[in-house]
């Protein structure tokens, strides 16, 4: 009963960025992340990222190595915050994580075996290339993500509320289910004892871990349970578009029609070829509207991603002219 007391709610990035890197590499057209695939994956294969050290910390199914997925110590860590924890990992916890990876793969590639000789050199170059994919990857489209995950945590805190942390448990995952005052996880292959796992426990959703629940059980951190989030399936829908008549008043027509063109991350340059403005016209805007919190710029490659910010989607969304 004391874990329930602790159990908390966190928001990770890392949870997104495991995940959502798995299934790009898979290379299958996922029903519902499918129109941002194909936006993410040519620029992944560009970067070189697709060949990385992802590709081999990941493995297309199976076992992702712990220290990866750090405890969050708050419910909503920066990745930055995460890639600190990353790259202070104690170089036995990563050995460990990497010779339970090298045995369920059996080996571990060429960089992961630079990472396993000498850890502390070689984990600033694991986070290094986190952040790169996350600014490519997600980053342009984390306002839609955090939304799906706070409209969840929002929607799980008031069933506690409502019915008790049983019920939320009850009612999280097929997998879960809770009785007899103990939790228990159907499809874990390893028991999860009160000896093998830190006080508390973690509920993370996650909107790419698709239809199965993860478990990451490394003492002295509270176990994590990263479930699939409610709302995951409308998260790429188009959103609806009702107060552009208003918004060009205030914000002119050029600048309330970038808006609406960036339903997707684009660039300077196919802004201009879809809304034919000119090049420099669409860069004097989009620096307007990135210092009025509208939208937010992501560097990919040698050009610079633009994407609608959340307060740029309650804008656009609000009731147009009756």
């Amino acid at each position: 009963m004391s874990d329930l007391v602790e159990m908390r709610f966190a928001r990770s990035p890392m949870w997104e960025v495991g995940p959502s890197n798995r299934l790009l590499r898979s290379g299958s057209a996922h029903h519902v992340h499918r129109t941002w695939a194909e936006q993410v994956r040519p620029r992944l294969a560009s970067a070189g990222l697709d060949r990385g050290w992802l590709a081999e910390l990941i493995p297309p199914r199976g076992y992702v190595p712990d220290f990866i997925n750090p405890a969050p110590a708050g419910p909503t860590p920066t990745l930055a915050d995460e890639l600190a924890r990353i790259q202070t990992a104690p170089a036995a916890r990563v050995r460990d994580d990497l010779d339970r990876l090298g045995r369920e793969q059996g080996r571990l590639g060429p960089r992961l075996s630079r990472l396993y000789a000498d850890p502390p050199a070689q984990l600033p170059r694991v986070a290094e290339e986190i952040e790169a994919y996350w600014e490519l990857a997600l980053a342009p489209y984390w306002s839609r993500i955090r939304s799906v995950l706070d409209a969840d945590v929002f929607h799980r805190a008031r069933q506690v509320a409502e019915h008790g942390a049983g019920h939320l448990l009850a009612h999280l995952h097929p997998s879960v289910s809770w009785t007899e005052d103990a939790l228990r996880l159907a499809r874990r292959q390893r028991p999860l004892s009160r000896t093998a796992a830190g006080p508390g426990l973690l509920l993370i959703p996650s909107v790419f871990t698709g239809p199965d629940l993860f478990t990451r059980v490394a003492p002295p951190d509270p176990p994590q349970l990263a479930y699939p989030a409610r709302g995951t399936g409308t998260l790429w829908r188009p959103r609806p578009v009702t107060g552009t008549a208003a918004l060009a008043a205030v914000l002119g027509r050029s600048r309330t029609l970038l808006l609406t063109e960036l339903e997707a991350p684009a660039s300077t340059t196919e802004l201009a070829r879809r809304t034919g403005l000119s090049p420099a016209g669409v860069s004097r805007c989009l620096t307007a509207l990135r210092d009025a919190g509208l939208v937010s710029a992501h560097r990919a490659g040698h050009s610079v991603l633009y994407a609608r910010t959340a307060a740029a989607e309650s804008l656009l969304a609000a009731p147009g002219e009756q």
